[in-house]
């Protein structure tokens, strides 16, 4: 059996073994250093506004939107784990808040069956695009573009362009609409999902085999990893995280419309690929996928409540994806360097 060697960038004890605090310290900055950086946003914002930002109705505001993205961060991570990318967990979500909401209002199912029918289409979205990556042998990239380019084009024709409108009932609302503790239900989404990942890829032979066959496929299926089995699952699991979040979507928005969905992408990959560089860096991982989406929360709320303008949150996740691409790869190229 040949050993695979993750390519995550944190520091062992026996590395740490023998090194002064200081010396100690400097080898773990990388690891927690976007955390340290998001305790530091929120303390500054908490001083320079402290009369909105460090509230309840901030907290609240934060979660309720940030939810969603969460999410679709870790329906992206799951495919990054193995290698692939996933890119229709921004388009997919389009097309399942749609059906979500017209599978209740135009063809009269119960909130129950339709919520159970946008899973399963998810899950079998998810199946397509492994089929497609790992039988067909496409660019995960290019595979995903083109399933999700169809997705929207479903999106489009579904509605014809219009607004999906419709009386709901309660138990559909209360998806997203339930508070626990003064927060929201969607909040607590989260944590389960996060807890129950982290449990599943670091402590569980799946996570294990994801890991080996991102960091090395060729070793990973010479050491009898069924390559293709995990791939495939890998994306139907993110399948299945992006159509829950098209379902918290639409019991959010009460409506149904292809022009809302898109601008989820961008930040769901920007907190993966910020999750690549914290905690354990140079791999995805749970943890940091969250702490990557809490740093573009807190960021992007704080420079709005001092009246950023419209364009600042794009702004800030298109500069913040290419940071984190940035450090992604010198952190790969320095290990590399440290190999030789």
């Amino acid at each position: 059996m040949q050993s695979i060697e993750s390519d995550a960038l944190e520091p062992t004890r026996a590395e740490l073994k023998g090194l002064s605090t200081l010396e100690k310290t400097l080898r773990l900055a990388p690891v927690y250093g976007l955390l340290l950086l998001t305790i530091g946003l929120i303390i500054m914002f908490s001083i320079l506004l402290p009369d909105t930002f460090p509230t309840m109705l901030n907290l609240r505001a934060i979660v309720s939107d940030k939810a969603i993205i969460a999410i679709l961060s870790l329906a992206a991570m799951i495919p990054m784990a193995a290698g692939r990318i996933d890119l229709t967990v921004g388009y997919g979500i389009v097309l399942w808040h749609i059906l979500a909401i017209s599978l209740q209002t135009l063809y009269g199912i119960p909130w129950p069956v339709a919520v159970l029918i946008v899973l399963a289409l998810g899950a079998f979205v998810g199946f397509l695009n492994g089929v497609l990556v790992e039988v067909a042998k496409i660019d995960a990239f290019i595979a995903t573009l083109g399933t999700g380019t169809v997705l929207y084009a479903l999106a489009l024709w579904h509605t014809g362009g219009r607004q999906i409108v419709g009386l709901l009932p309660d138990g559909f609302y209360a998806i997203n609409g339930t508070f626990i503790g003064g927060l929201p239900i969607t909040g607590f989404y989260v944590l389960a999902i996060t807890i129950a990942m982290w449990l599943v890829l670091e402590y569980t032979p799946v996570g294990r085999y994801l890991y080996a066959i991102g960091a090395n496929p060729k070793a990973a299926e010479l050491n009898g990893i069924p390559n293709r089995k995990f791939v495939v699952g890998a994306f139907v699991s993110s399948g299945i995280l992006t159509a829950l979040a098209g379902v918290i979507l639409a019991s959010k928005l009460r409506i149904g419309q292809a022009s809302v969905g898109l601008e989820y992408l961008l930040p769901a990959l920007v907190g993966a690929f910020l999750g690549s560089t914290t905690i354990k860096p140079g791999r995805v991982n749970v943890w940091g996928t969250i702490i990557g989406v809490a740093i573009l929360a807190v960021g992007i709320s704080g420079i709005q409540q001092f009246g950023g303008s419209f364009w600042v949150e794009p702004m800030f996740n298109g500069v913040t994806l290419l940071i984190a691409i940035g450090i992604a790869g010198y952190a790969q190229r320095r290990k590399g360097v440290s190999k030789k």
